[in-house]
């Protein structure tokens, strides 16, 4: 266990995964465990939130389990104002909540596209309406947002309202991070490209064949031949959450392995 994160007190949104194997919330959570955070598991599956904060504990690091809808205000002011109560502070908020829809503007029907921004962008809102005030309270916190390399690109799939929320998870985390800079508030944005996680399965998976189609088509389309992994989202969150990054903000990072830098 290191000690970049030694008695912080990290919420982590989206910090179950939807199948199994590491997702980028389930993995952020524990690698900020491992290096002493003591980390709230918030998923709107409660059980999956559970089985992260099972495993971090069974590391002997610590963790709490909790389930919150990021769509739902009321919940998520419930859910802080509880771990204040038990903590006293909130130093990092991860949002890693994400929702791919298919369907350009002809096949997607308004519910998708509201959807799609709701789990992306209207997420990202409430959770920083309800930490914001606390980490203000003591003019300290990092928070790093989940956006994607589709924010900036074509990726290949027809997902517009999902290319559009992600930039708007961009813009959002630049105009956070300048409004609160002087306030002792880091804001960043954590782009991945084409990874290896148990979500591409649910979300991705029919545009292919089958799912082992889907593994060589995105490791070929990637400039180093393989898709990233959870592990690499869950190490830039680390960095960038630490105070390692202590004059790094308003930045969205790419970890894509060079895939952002092709011009197709």
């Amino acid at each position: 266990m290191g000690q970049r994160l030694q008695n912080k007190i990290a919420i982590v949104f989206g910090a179950g995964s939807v199948g199994p194997g590491w997702g980028n919330g389930k993995a952020a959570a524990t690698l900020f465990a491992r290096e002493g955070a003591t980390v709230v598991c918030v998923d709107v599956n409660e059980a999956a939130a559970r089985e992260t904060a099972t495993i971090i504990g069974g590391e002997g690091n610590r963790a709490e389990a909790a389930a919150c809808d990021v769509t739902r205000s009321g919940d998520i002011e419930a859910l802080v104002e509880q771990v204040i109560a038990e903590h006293g502070r909130i130093d990092i908020l991860h949002n890693n909540v994400g929702y791919a829809t298919m369907g350009g503007p002809i096949e997607m029907d308004e519910e998708g596209w509201n959807r799609t921004f709701d789990l992306n962008v209207k997420g990202c809102f409430l959770t920083c309406k309800h930490v914001l005030p606390h980490m203000l309270s003591r003019r300290s916190g990092a928070i790093v947002n989940l956006s994607s390399i589709a924010a900036v690109r074509f990726m290949g799939y027809p997902y517009p309202a999902y290319h559009a929320a992600k930039a708007a998870v961009n813009s959002f985390t630049m105009g956070l991070a300048l409004q609160y800079a002087k306030e002792g508030i880091r804001v960043n944005a954590i782009m991945p490209g084409l990874m290896n996680t148990p979500l591409i399965h649910q979300q991705i998976s029919e545009q292919y064949a089958d799912a082992d189609e889907m593994v060589r088509a995105r490791d070929a389309a990637c400039p180093t031949g393989k898709m990233g992994t959870a592990w690499d989202i869950a190490k830039a969150a680390l960095f960038l959450v630490s105070d390692e990054a202590a004059y790094i903000t308003g930045v969205s990072l790419p970890v894509d392995g060079g895939l952002s830098c092709r011009a197709a």
